[in-house]
């Protein structure tokens, strides 16, 4: 058994690109190990921004013999049917064995297939995992990219280094051909040039790797790197610049703000990690932080820092990817220097926005076309302007002012047009607010500009201040009734508008907040079932039986359906649920089986039919429903029998008690109502005979059953209910 170690070796990886990278030569390796028949062990995949390194720690030396056998078409089959299945096969005719199937004589092929050492397939494989390598942006380079058929790669590939044990695996790809040889640290690669006088080194002293290291194997490769500063694990990169960035920053009274993105962006950009504490200039803090933070982040890769009151710090942590001569003193300096260019650009938007006033800004909307079929921008903003301010004003969002909820939704979009959103895309909504707030306006106001985009996903926070719950409602429901009446509704995993993620904003703000409104009808309502049960899925609440109170019709208020909901789902998980349920489809199935229209069936078997009983006439109600006590009137004329008298009068009981719980919305003695009725069901299907050979007993009783059926669904639907 021998470990095996292959290294990419090539120009700078993005590092957004290492993750997918590293899985998709770990998918590739077992792919064509597995076809190979070679059994693996322990595969651990490493990068760096210049490598790719895989181990495989146990390969076997050779393959296992096998045999392979498949049944062909039978003697006498045609000469094609034949020669087609042995080229299948690999085989020619003549080795083709002939077995009695059945009592047919079958051309079997046998292909005895050596074994093989693993080292010769490991040459094979190696060029055909770097040719069919997934990248999502690659490149050819060198004259041989003049020729479609050139090896691409994310960057120009270099060298190639594939090791088992210590013997070396003898490929090629694209003129690179495999070795011992890999290269260490790009700038510590080199003895510097540097005067290192006065720097606290003395020359022999600054670390330096000139020229090749010659790797003996997966046992020393890890190392022998790290010796030449080289650090190919990405998780110890990763942990290096998350602890060697807090602590700079706790030496200097600091604290850091974590962002683990950035700790694996910059893991990924460096080989050689060293976090570095600088500081820039104080007057840029009059910048909203999250603009000192976004740009830190986004353009530089910096984290920032905060004092030990919370307040953003003067200070950022940067990432350098050497151990410098002067301890870091030029690299920092050199990394304050372009954080100031940017920091100023941000000043000046900043400056200029504050000169014009949201309304003003407001204004150039006009010129934004939202949608060709649903106007501008700005007629976006008017129609959530009246949808806002008629929330408020219906009392559907309590406590809050239509006067203010109108001003928020008309500015809430204003700042899409600012200098600082058009650099910042990421900040529009939380730069109103500071605008507004800079303008004077209401605190209710600015907090609702910041905040109307909210939630965006399912662990953002919901609004409940009353002004910014009614602009984001409003602003949410206006798209999604905009786009669905003019039919731009999402299909399967498209949704180009993202209506899905506006549903479900919509559901959090209105249950979140207990508001009681209408959400929709038709198409919407149903769209709004499904994210709803999407939503509810990981609150651990079940599918059916949402599907089981919407099946009911007309509900459309989110608050009382969930509630009814998960009354619903506590009652099913008792005993008395579980049972009353078995009981419920027990009785369905047999009215489905009987096809059983109830008394409009009866009264067309007995020739009684009314010729106006499907007239959908309410002055004729009272005339059928006449009939149809008249109808029952005879048909009960026979002695109950004790476990139907039972369960007639727990219907008689539980309909009204459950009617009038669910009035008042006591969804849970509804559910009460109900299991009142499990006892009476068992016992009716234990002691008495559905389907007796009367013909008045059969009806009565079919009719009983579905008596109970109507009242089982005035709470839910229970065919909808699984189990």
């Amino acid at each position: 058994m021998s470990d095996f170690l292959l290294e990419l070796r090539c120009e700078e990886i993005p590092a957004r690109m290492q993750a997918d990278a590293r899985g998709e030569l770990e998918k590739l390796f077992r792919q064509h190990m597995g076809d190979a028949g070679v059994a693996l062990g322990e595969v651990a995949v490493w990068s760096t921004p210049r490598r790719l390194a895989l181990v495989a720690k146990g390969l076997p030396e050779r393959t296992e013999a096998v045999s392979e056998e498949s049944k062909g078409p039978p003697e006498g089959a045609p000469d094609q049917a034949i020669e087609g299945f042995c080229r299948k096969a690999g085989v020619t005719r003549d080795q083709l064995e002939v077995r009695d199937v059945k009592g047919r004589a079958t051309y079997f092929a046998v292909r005895n297939i050596p074994g093989r050492t693993v080292k010769d397939l490991l040459a094979e494989a190696i060029p055909a995992m770097v040719r069919a390598f997934s990248w999502p942006k690659s490149m050819r380079w060198g004259t041989a990219s003049m020729s479609t058929e050139s090896l691409r790669w994310v960057r120009p590939l270099s060298g190639i280094v594939a090791i088992l044990g210590e013997d070396l695996v003898e490929c090629e790809v694209g003129g690179i051909a495999s070795g011992y040889v890999t290269k260490g640290h790009r700038f510590h690669g080199a003895k510097p040039e540097h005067d290192v006088t006065g720097t606290g080194f003395t020359e022999t002293a600054v670390p330096h790797h000139p020229g090749d290291i010659t790797i003996g194997g997966a046992h020393d490769y890890v190392e022998k790197l790290r010796a030449c500063h080289v650090i190919v694990d990405h998780t110890e990169r990763e942990h290096i610049v998350r602890t060697k960035a807090k602590a700079v920053a706790h030496d200097a009274g600091l604290v850091l703000v974590e962002d683990e993105g950035l700790v694996i962006e910059n893991a990924g950009l460096t080989e050689w990690p060293v976090p570095l504490l600088g500081n820039f200039d104080p007057d840029f803090l009059e910048v909203p932080p999250e603009v000192i933070q976004l740009t830190a982040r986004t353009n530089q890769k910096y984290f920032i820092c905060r004092d030990k009151h919370g307040k953003l710090a003067n200070a950022f942590v940067c990432t350098a990817n050497i151990v410098a001569l002067d301890g870091g003193t030029a690299i920092v300096d050199g990394n304050r220097k372009v954080l100031a260019a940017r920091l100023s650009d941000a000043r000046f938007f900043w400056d200029v926005d504050r000169k014009k006033p949201l309304a003003e800004h407001a204004r150039k909307l006009a010129n934004i076309v939202f949608h060709e079929k649903l106007g501008t921008v700005s007629d976006k903003v008017e129609r959530v302007a009246k949808l806002a301010e008629w929330l408020a004003s219906e009392g559907i969002v309590p406590n809050c002012d239509p006067a203010l909820a109108r001003q928020a939704a008309e500015l809430c979009k204003a700042d899409l047009v600012t200098e600082m959103v058009g650099e910042f895309p990421e900040l529009q909504g939380l730069m109103g607010g500071y605008y507004a707030r800079a303008e004077g306006l209401p605190d209710a106001v600015a907090d609702a500009i910041r905040d109307h985009y909210k939630p965006v996903g399912q662990g953002d926070d919901v609004p409940t201040a009353p002004v910014t719950v009614a602009v984001s409602l409003a602003d949410k429901l206006d798209t999604l009734r905009s786009f669905f009446s003019i039919d731009e509704k999402p299909t399967g995993s498209k949704d180009p508008f993202a209506l899905r993620r506006a549903a479900l904003g919509i559901i959090r703000l209105v249950t979140e907040n207990k508001l009681r409104m209408s959400i929709g009808e038709g198409d919407l309502l149903h769209f709004f079932a499904d994210r709803l049960k999407v939503q509810q899925k990981e609150a651990g609440v079940r599918h059916d039986l949402i599907d089981a109170v919407f099946a009911l019709g007309g509900e459309d208020d989110l608050v009382r359906l969930l509630a009814r909901v998960h009354a619903l789902q506590a009652f099913v998980g008792t005993e008395d649920g579980a049972n009353l349920l078995a009981g419920y489809k027990r009785a369905a199935n047999i009215l489905k089986k009987e096809e059983w229209l109830g008394v409009e069936g009866e009264i067309a078997r007995t020739g009684e039919e009314d010729p106006l009983a499907m007239v959908d006439d309410p002055d004729l109600a009272p005339v059928i429903a006449a009939k149809m006590a008249q109808a029952h009137e005879k048909e009960l004329s026979y002695t109950l029998e004790p476990a139907e008298k039972a369960l007639i009068d727990a219907l008689a009981t539980a309909e009204p008690k459950a009617a009038s719980a669910i009035a008042a919305e006591d969804f849970a003695g509804a559910m009460a109502a109900l299991a009142s009725l499990r006892a009476p069901i068992d016992a009716f299907f234990d002691e008495v005979t559905v389907n007796d050979s009367n013909p008045d007993k059969r009806a009565a009783r079919l009719d009983l059953l579905a008596q109970f059926r109507a009242a089982v669904h005035k709470v839910a639907d229970f065919s909808r209910i699984e189990g």
